[in-house]
């Protein structure tokens, strides 16, 4: 991915997304359930900000070391 500047913006939906700076479609999207957002007490932005920070670390990292992994079925927990 090319470097650019990334974004964090809140959709006319609700929806959280990341973007590059000078594109209107989203890389990332994060849709809170209204119960998620409840129990958030309306701080699901600063949480979507917090996991958009670690997957952009972690997806940096994987490219550092040239990360493979199979095509098969993965477990994700």
């Amino acid at each position: 991915m090319p470097t650019s500047f990334l974004e964090i913006v809140e959709l006319p939906d609700g929806r959280i997304a990341l973007r590059r700076a000078e594109d209107e479609e989203s890389l990332v999207v994060l849709d809170f359930s209204v119960e998620a957002k409840a129990f958030l007490q309306g701080q699901h932005v600063e949480v979507a900000k917090a996991m958009f920070n670690v997957g952009v670390q972690m997806a940096g990292h994987l490219a550092e070391n040239n990360f493979q992994h199979d095509e098969g079925p993965r477990v994700l927990h």
